[in-house]
C-alpha cells in the first residue's frame, strides 16, 4: 500500500507530498528488517550485503568487473525464466501490481454506491471493446503518451468487468499469472528435452510446443 501512495504521490508532481510518503515507506520498510531481525530470519546487514552484491553482478561495468551488459540479459542468465517466475507464489501475486487493481476496484465499488455505475456486466464489457479500439487508433497513431493513457483506460474497464462480473481482478490476475508459470515451466523442460534453445528458437517453434502443452492439459 505504501509503494502504491509513493506511486501516486510521484504522478501528483506534489514534492511535498512525495517526500511524506517516502517517508512513511522508509518507515515501513525498516520495520520489516525489525521484525524479521527479532525473528532471527536476516539482519539489515544482510539486506544491504545482498543489495551491493547483486548490484555488482548485474552491474559489472560500474564496478570494474567486465563489460556493461543488459540488466534483463543478465538476470535471466542466473535464473531460467520459468524457474524465476516459477519460485513466486500465487499469494505473492497479490502484491505489487495487482495492488494498483485493488485500488481500482475499490474506487469504482465506491463509486457505484452513488448510483455511477453500469447496471451490468454488458455495459462493462461494450466499455472494454470500446478501450481496446481507442488503444488501437493511438497505436496507429504512434503516440507513447496516449497509448499509455488508453491502455490504462483499458485496465481500468477490466478491472471494471471483473467486478460486475462477480469476480476479483487481483485473484483472477494472479490465477492467470500462476496457469502461465505452469505452462511456460513445461515450455522450457520440453524445448530441453528436443534440444530446442529458447533464446535462439522461432517464434513459430514456441508457439507450438506452446499449442503442444495446451493441448496436454484438455
Amino acid at each position: 500500500e505504501e509503494a502504491i501512495e509513493v506511486v501516486d504521490a510521484i504522478c501528483s508532481g506534489d514534492q511535498n507530498h512525495l517526500c511524506d510518503e517516502l517517508g512513511d515507506l522508509l518507515l515501513n520498510l525498516a520495520f520489516q528488517v525489525v521484525l524479521a531481525e527479532e525473528r532471527g530470519a536476516f539482519s539489515r546487514h544482510e539486506v544491504i550485503a545482498n543489495l551491493e552484491e547483486k548490484m555488482r553482478r548485474r552491474h559489472p561495468h560500474l564496478h570494474g568487473l567486465g563489460d556493461a551488459e543488459d540488466w534483463e540479459s543478465l538476470k535471466a542468465r542466473e535464473t531460467p525464466v520459468g524457474r524465476t517466475i516459477g519460485a513466486i507464489g500465487i499469494e505473492d501475486h497479490l502484491h505489487g501490481v495487482p495492488d494498483l487493481l485493488q485500488r481500482a476496484h475499490r474506487i469504482q465499488t465506491e463509486v457505484a454506491r452513488v448510483g455511477f455505475d453500469w447496471p451490468s456486466a454488458d455495459g462493462a464489457l461494450e466499455k472494454v471493446r470500446e478501450e481496446v479500439d481507442e488503444v488501437a487508433d493511438e497505436l496507429k497513431a504512434g503516440d507513447h503518451d496516449r497509448v499509455e493513457e488508453e491502455i490504462g483506460d483499458l485496465l481500468f474497464s477490466v478491472v471494471n468487468l471483473a467486478r460486475l462480473a462477480g469476480s476479483h481482478a487481483p485473484t483472477a490476475l494472479a490465477r492467470a499469472n500462476a496457469k502461465f508459470v505452469n505452462r511456460f515451466s513445461q515450455l522450457e523442460d520440453l524445448a530441453r528435452d528436443r534440444g530446442i534453445s529458447l533464446p535462439v528458437a522461432r517464434l513459430d517453434t514456441l508457439d507450438q510446443l506452446w499449442r503442444e502443452i495446451k493441448d496436454w492439459e484438455d
